[in-house]
């Protein structure tokens, strides 16, 4: 069974830190694109970041440049996100995914080019 967990969510005060972790189990996901999304209360899932299979591409949404940093480790089939500077409105639930239909492609900010997708966790920034 092919699973994606996501870890390392919390409450955390403005201005500071977290860093989600990734991990796939089942299969690997090195050859493949993956990418973190995110839903807050009320609003539609949205993209947050996206790293090519060897990490040397990454694509962000504009409102989490310079702030997040997205990486992975693929011999650990991992995948993280650091979040830092965080921000009352990044309060979300954060999902990680996976593309795995396209191997050694292009990322993608489109959620349905994914199709392994984490259980979420959440992360709340307080003012």
């Amino acid at each position: 069974q092919v699973q994606l967990v996501e870890s390392g969510g919390g409450l955390v005060q403005a201005g500071g830190s977290l860093r989600l972790s990734c991990a796939a189990s089942g299969r690997t996901f090195s050859s493949n694109a993956m990418g973190w999304f995110r839903q807050a209360p009320g609003k539609e899932r949205e993209f947050v970041a996206a790293i090519n299979w060897s990490g040397t591409y990454t694509y962000y949404t504009d409102s989490v440049k310079g702030r997040f940093a997205i990486s992975r480790d693929n011999a650990k089939n991992t995948v993280y996100l650091q979040m830092n500077s965080l921000k009352p409105e990044d309060t979300a639930v954060y999902y990680c995914a996976a593309n795995s239909r396209v191997y050694y492609g292009a990322i993608s900010a489109d959620s349905g080019e994914y199709d392994y997708w984490g259980q979420g966790t959440q992360v709340t920034v307080s003012s």
